[in-house]
């Protein structure tokens, strides 16, 4: 009756691990990218390669090593732009070749073009050449990703004005930078050109930023930027960006400060890249940013065979969650009921340094007026911080004290996103303070931390 069981619009996580979940149950399956290669977003233009940039500047530039070394040292004297996208170009390539070998060796079809919906079965597809494709599926799934948000105030150039997919091909580094937007892409870009020694400018409207981690890691953090000589100009709009005379960029603030510097990046959002989907024709409508609204637990949208999943469907835009996203959605398609997903999952920002948490902020346990008690441990304290160099890092973790459950666990620094999984677990597990208290961990680790937090709150609990 129809060319394909599915047909996902996109490549990126979500699209890739539902169409794998739906050939894996034996159905055929179409992946349409718009892109020259498949990886959609993630791979291209988001998370590789923001992640590699970061890995390849702390490598080059010694960072990790300043804690012994000093401040001024480094790996790579002079590191140019090129010396970070010769790195960040093999890891795409690998990307792109792994998953080309995953859809090839799951008789996953794919097509290079533009989808675009004449119905809500048929999808018509245009290549480069404007040759056009028209398909049917029984399902289909909407996977198209975000593209960054670019207001007409803001004049890019791909020189020295970028968006947050642009910035990774900079074609120079720069001495200076400001970069609108503190959420996620921007702290995570702010952090990283720092790392660089380039000075950085954090712009944000808002009078706090990251407002979702809890407030003492964020605390923590601004004194780690402020020690680096990032300036934060929180709480004022950006009235006007234009160029002087000598061809920098001067960001107007409504408070009457002007900022100064050689190059901006814009990361003030980002819309679902839905516009062109036609959806009208599908019987389904977006907000004003783009995205679609589904069932939270289904992935459907209002038209039951159609699905929609990753970053198009908005918070929280991981690209771990829209992985799991694509497949639950694959699936509900096949009739197969999706259990309840875990309640706590965990949240990455790959910053300098990083930043990762699981559970409920002290903020959120407050609100709820849960009795409860907090155990902090300094990476310094742990052996193998000292013997990293480190004179940074945190970890907080939220007890309560009537159940002597972990509520909650915040990490701020070196190693954080892949220290957050203890935790996760735990919570999710149900687990109490005395799993930490009792349990052996590994010596010397930064996991030695979990113990360290553990007793500490034990013995603010036991002193009541």
């Amino acid at each position: 009756m129809y060319d394909y069981d599915m047909i996902v619009i996109g490549s990126g996580p979500s699209g890739r691990r539902a169409a794998v979940q739906f050939a894996k149950l034996g159905k055929s399956v179409l992946v349409v990218e718009k892109g020259r290669r498949v990886g959609g977003v993630s791979v291209h233009t988001g998370t590789i390669p923001s992640k590699t940039l970061r890995e390849t500047v702390l490598n080059l530039s010694g960072w990790r090593e300043r804690g012994f070394y000093g401040r001024s040292y480094r790996v790579k004297q002079d590191i140019e732009a090129h010396d970070l996208i010769v790195r960040l170009q093999k890891t795409l390539d690998h990307e792109v070749e792994v998953l080309e070998h995953q859809f090839s060796r799951n008789a996953v079809r794919t097509a290079l073009g533009e989808a675009r919906f004449t119905g809500p079965h048929q999808i018509e597809i245009a290549n480069e050449k404007n040759e056009i494709k028209n398909v049917t599926a029984g399902h289909v799934l909407i996977a198209c990703g975000t593209r960054p948000f670019r207001p007409e105030y803001v004049p890019f150039d791909n020189k020295t004005v970028f968006d947050s997919d642009e910035i990774i091909d900079l074609p120079k580094l720069p001495r200076s930078l400001a970069v609108i937007g503190a959420g996620v892409i921007g702290v995570e870009y702010a952090t990283i050109f720092s790392a660089l020694d380039v000075a950085v400018t954090l712009i944000e409207p808002r009078p706090t930023f990251l407002d979702f981690i809890d407030k003492e890691l964020i605390d923590e953090f601004m004194h780690e930027l402020r020690d680096r000589n990032v300036a934060l100009r929180l709480g004022s709009k950006v009235n006007a960006i234009e160029q002087n005379a000598h061809g920098q960029i001067v960001t107007r603030l409504a408070d009457g400060r002007n900022v100064t510097s050689e190059m901006l990046l814009f990361a003030a959002g980002r819309v679902g890249a839905t516009d062109r989907l036609n959806l009208d024709a599908a019987g389904i409508a977006v907000d004003h940013r783009g995205r679609i609204a589904v069932d939270p637990v289904t992935l459907q949208t209002s038209v039951p065979h159609i699905y929609a999943a990753g970053d198009v469907i908005g918070f929280p835009s991981l690209a771990s969650t829209s992985m799991e996203q694509g497949r639950v959605a694959a699936c509900h398609a096949l009739g197969m009921e999706p259990l309840a997903p875990p309640e706590f999952f965990p949240y990455g920002i790959y910053s300098v340094p990083e930043i990762s948490t699981t559970g409920l902020t002290e903020e959120e346990v407050r609100q709820k007026g849960i009795p409860y008690e907090v155990g902090v441990a300094r990476f310094r304290e742990t052996s193998r911080g000292h013997i990293m160099g480190l004179d940074s890092g945190m970890m907080k973790m939220i007890f309560s004290t009537k159940t002597r459950r972990l509520l909650g666990v915040h990490i701020l620094g070196e190693g954080a996103t892949e220290l957050i999984h203890i935790g996760q677990a735990v919570l999710n597990l149900k687990g109490t303070i005395d799993y930490f208290i009792q349990n052996t961990f590994n010596y010397p680790t930064l996991a030695e931390a979990y113990k360290i937090a553990g007793l500490d709150a034990w013995n603010r609990m036991t002193a009541r």
